[in-house]
């Protein structure tokens, strides 16, 4: 198999953890390198008091997803990577992979943006959902009872801008591959996973 970094790319909402998931289990010999678990690390080891600490810390998780990258190329490992990338992270992960002469595989996930906020949305108010993505102040062991009332809660004009601005719809490294699930249930993730596997040479 072809060493390589798969981006699970695209709109926020769109299942990429889901995904990841089932390539793992297709393809065992990779290691999955998240961009949000390493941020909610960071908050939870840190904590932020004001936005600007958040931003603060956001900014040391890239450096680390970028380092904890590093390592694992040079050592031969394959990676799976999972995020709304936007034009932020083409060029460093483009260099990055350049310079290990790994193969990127883009996997481009879209659907109709109104089913996408709705998801989100869902996503935000979820108990299990990291509170570090909805406060504007947090530590480890803060909770809330309900998320609703988080005072950082991603409202609906502020999603569409993020989406039509940040190049998520559009965003492309290496062999580019899109898929569309507005429906989860009739996405066509076996014919995806056909075409992974002849360009991974996967035997």
């Amino acid at each position: 198999m072809l060493q390589s970094l798969i981006l699970l790319a695209g709109y926020p909402g769109t299942g990429k953890s889901y995904l990841a998931k089932l390539l793992m289990k297709q393809f065992p010999g990779f290691e999955i390198l998240s961009p949000d678990e390493i941020k909610e690390e960071f908050w939870d080891a840190y904590g932020f008091r004001d936005e600007q600490e958040k931003e603060e810390l956001i900014q040391k998780s890239w450096a680390e997803y970028y380092h904890r990258m590093e390592w694992k190329l040079a050592r031969g490992i394959s990676l799976l990577s999972d995020y709304p990338f936007s034009h932020k992270q083409h060029d460093q992960l483009l260099e990055v992979c350049e310079n290990y002469h790994v193969q990127i595989i883009t996997i481009r996930m879209i659907a109709d943006l109104e089913v996408l906020f709705e998801r989100q949305k869902k996503r935000d108010l979820d108990a299990s959902r990291h509170l570090g993505h909805i406060v504007k102040e947090y530590h480890k062991g803060r909770l809330l009872t309900n998320h609703e009332e988080a005072d950082n809660l991603l409202d609906y004009d502020e999603f569409m801008q993020r989406c039509t601005c940040r190049g998520y719809g559009t965003f492309a490294l290496g062999t580019t591959l899109q898929l569309d699930v507005t429906d989860f249930a009739t996405a066509p993730y076996g014919e995806l996973i056909n075409r992974m596997k002849e360009l991974l040479e996967f035997q």
